[in-house]
């Protein structure tokens, strides 16, 4: 296991992540904190657990409304005319995509380490 320090709302956060997955975690946490620091600029410092689960809140949505996205185009109907682009082998390899990145990101929230 790689270990990797993170910066979110000015804070360093000690997190582990699998070997090879750091510059991954460095750059999800770039966008938490990116996403942290809008609700800071807006709402001023309200604490750091409601800035961090306003965030969380705000990405999981934003997760939800692309697995719902991804569930409308699956239970569209693809007329027999040009191709879609996509098909069941792409619909599946995407829902995977999503699920393997939802199962990520609550593998590391798993992990932040508290000092």
């Amino acid at each position: 296991m790689a270990q990797v320090v993170v910066k979110v709302n000015g804070r360093d956060f000690a997190l582990s992540c699998p070997d090879g997955q750091e510059g991954r975690i460095r750059r999800l946490a770039q966008y938490v904190d990116a996403k942290t620091a809008e609700f800071a600029k807006s709402l001023g410092q309200v604490g750091e657990a409601r800035l961090i689960l306003l965030t969380a809140l705000v990405i999981a949505d934003e997760l939800s409304d692309a697995n719902e996205a991804l569930e409308q185009e699956r239970n569209r109907p693809h007329g027999g005319g040009a191709p879609t682009g996509g098909g069941g082998a792409a619909d599946a390899a995407a829902a995977s995509g999503i699920k393997s990145l939802a199962e990520r990101i609550e593998s590391i929230a798993a992990r932040i380490e508290t000092p």
